[in-house]
C-alpha cells in the first residue's frame, strides 16, 4: 500500500496561503535557501516563558508546506527536545521521494543559546497531501462532544481574577470558551476525570485552516488540571491527524486523559467543526511535574 502511494509524477501544489492575521504573521517563514528557512518566534504565543508547542508545530507546518509539493498536513509528529524561546530560529527541512497523492518530509528547528551554540528545539516528521482532493465519504462511530453553546461557556472575561497584564501572552490571541462541566480545577474542585472541553477560535477572527488546527490541539489548559495537578505539563511528543478543512467559525475541542503513570500522561484530542465533522485528531505524551 505504501509503495502505491509513492509512485508516479507529482504535481506542484500551492503552499499554504499566508494572510495578514496575527497568526499568519507570526508563523511566517522566510526561505533562505532550498530546505532552510528563517523564522522569528513570537513571544505572543508563549506560556511561562516558553513558546507553545502547538504554535511551534504550526510554524514547522508552514515551512513543510513550502518545501513539499502538496499543501496540507495529513499527519505530523513532533518530538520536543528542549524548550523553544521567543526570537530567531532556523528550520531545516528534508524531503523524501514523493508520489501521486502524498509527500513525506522531516524538519528540525534550532536556536542559538546564550553562548552561541546551536540547540535543536524540536524535530518533525510529516506526510502532506491535498485535503481538497479527498472523497466526501464518511463512515464513523465518533460523535461530537456534548457542549453548551459558546455564549454559556466560560472565557477569560468570566474569571474575576483575570488580569491581562499577568496572563500568559498566548491567552490574548485565543478565544477559548470552556465547558463549565470541565473547569472544576479553576475553583479548586477538580473532577478527577481528566477531561477538558472548549470552543476554540483565534481572537482576531481569522478562520481556521489545517495549520491553525495544529495550534488548536495544544491550546487548551492541560487535562492534568482536572486530575488535581497544577504544575507545568511539557509535551514530549505530539502527533496530529488532519482529516479535512474546517468550516468557518469556532471548533469544539475535547481533550481526555485516561492514564497517568510514572510521571507521564497521554492526552487525546478531537476537533469538530460547525458542520459536525471530525476535522482533526491528536495524541500527545506529556511529562507531569509534580
Amino acid at each position: 500500500m505504501t509503495q502505491a502511494l509513492h509512485d508516479g509524477p507529482v504535481p506542484r501544489a500551492t503552499p499554504a496561503t499566508i494572510g495578514n492575521s496575527e497568526f499568519d504573521r507570526d508563523t511566517r517563514v522566510e526561505r533562505q535557501e532550498p530546505g532552510q528557512y528563517a523564522v522569528d518566534l513570537s513571544a505572543g504565543w508563549s506560556v511561562g516563558g516558553a513558546v507553545n508547542g502547538g504554535y511551534l508545530l504550526a510554524v514547522m507546518g508552514r515551512a513543510l508546506a513550502d518545501a513539499l509539493p502538496y499543501p496540507d498536513p495529513f499527519t505530523i509528529t513532533a518530538h520536543y527536545l528542549t524548550a523553544a524561546q521567543p526570537g530567531p530560529a532556523v528550520i531545516r527541512t528534508d524531503r523524501a521521494q514523493a508520489g501521486r497523492t502524498l509527500a513525506a518530509g522531516s524538519a528540525s528547528l534550532v536556536q542559538r543559546d546564550a553562548y552561541g551554540t546551536e540547540v535543536e528545539r524540536l524535530r518533525v516528521l510529516a506526510s502532506y497531501g491535498d485535503l481538497a482532493a479527498l472523497p466526501d465519504d464518511v463512515r464513523t462511530s465518533a460523535e461530537p462532544p456534548p457542549m453548551p453553546p459558546p455564549g454559556t461557556c466560560l472565557g477569560a472575561r468570566d474569571d474575576p481574577n483575570h488580569d491581562p497584564a499577568t496572563a500568559p501572552p498566548i491567552a490574548g490571541r485565543l478565544d477559548l470558551r470552556l465547558d463549565p462541566a470541565t473547569v472544576g480545577w479553576a475553583a479548586g474542585a477538580p473532577s478527577g476525570r481528566g477531561e477538558i472541553r472548549a470552543w476554540f477560535a483565534l481572537a482576531d477572527g481569522r478562520d481556521l485552516d489545517p495549520l491553525a488546527l495544529l495550534l488548536a490541539v495544544d491550546a487548551l489548559p492541560p487535562t492534568a488540571f482536572e486530575l488535581g495537578l497544577t504544575g507545568w505539563v511539557p509535551t514530549v511528543e505530539l502527533t496530529v491527524h488532519v482529516r479535512c478543512r474546517p468550516a468557518p467559525g469556532p471548533v469544539r475541542i475535547a481533550l481526555t486523559t485516561r492514564n497517568l503513570a510514572g510521571g507521564f500522561l497521554e492526552e487525546d484530542a478531537e476537533v469538530w467543526d460547525g458542520a459536525d465533522r471530525l476535522v482533526a485528531q491528536s495524541r500527545q505524551l506529556a511529562r507531569v511535574r509534580l
